[in-house]
């Protein structure tokens, strides 16, 4: 981890209250898939994290959604050649084993961000069956680099586009057609749970990636603390942000 001073390359709007932010480093970062950024936003105290979607050499996107005035001050304020601070990169990230030939992706909302990065990374060496959910058709974004599996579903809850219903109701109608060694998520708390609930008994690993309010991204503030099944607490910044779904109360 390493605080850079970074260069605004690009900062659009690419959905609905959704932006793409890609900026350039002075030097190559290495960035595994599933790990985020903390990013400065002039005149806010507290850094936003944010899933890294693209890492390519010395130019890295993360795309987020806006919710307060710190993320409306990123998509009102950061225009091509202004500064960034920023932390990178962070967290434990995704990891697919050489024995785990077959993947299922499953995101909802800005869930999907950080399963572009698995996409990007894994499309050559894995089979991956991509399950996406958003609320409709103007939500959808980044469908080019979803395509880059070996088959994507697009769902939507008001049935606009794609299947009719979540990410996990998509995925479980094909659960016996593409029987997965793996299963990647990532998405609001309720979708993690229908997930959780689906996939009991079935001996398979499914790792999610916990999308929690971070102060700062090291582990020190405590602000992120989740509670482990086993009693424990972890710290989804530090600890995670990627645990096995069977670890954690969802």
């Amino acid at each position: 981890m390493r605080e850079v001073t970074a260069t605004v390359l690009e900062n659009k709007r690419i959905a609905d209250e959704v932006y793409s932010l890609t900026f350039g480093l002075d030097e190559i970062v290495s960035v595994r898939p599933g790990q985020f950024v903390m990013v400065g936003v002039g005149g806010y105290p507290l850094r936003r994290p944010i899933a890294v979607c693209k890492a390519e050499g010395e130019r890295i996107t993360v795309c987020y959604r806006l919710k307060g005035g710190g993320t409306r001050a990123l998509a009102r304020d950061y225009k091509m050649g202004e500064k960034l601070s920023v932390l990178l990169p962070l967290g434990n990230g995704f990891y697919v084993k050489d024995e785990e030939k077959r993947v299922a992706l499953v995101g909802g909302g800005v869930g999907i961000f950080p399963l572009i990065s698995v996409i990007r990374a894994y499309n050559k060496s894995k089979e991956l069956y991509a399950y996406m959910g958003f609320r409709n058709r103007a939500a959808l974004c980044m469908e080019y680099d979803m395509m880059q599996c070996h088959k994507t579903v697009l769902a939507t809850d008001d049935g606009s586009l794609g299947y009719h219903g979540t990410a996990v109701q998509a995925f479980m109608h094909e659960y016996e057609e593409v029987r997965p060694d793996v299963v990647l998520a990532c998405g609001p708390v309720p979708m993690l749970r229908a997930l959780k609930e689906a996939m009991k008994g079935r001996n398979v690993p499914v790792y999610v990636s916990l999308e929690e309010r971070m102060g700062c991204g090291i582990g020190a503030c405590l602000v992120c603390v989740c509670e482990k099944t086993d009693g424990a607490h972890a710290r989804v910044c530090k600890d995670g942000p990627v645990f096995l779904i069977d670890d954690v109360v969802l």
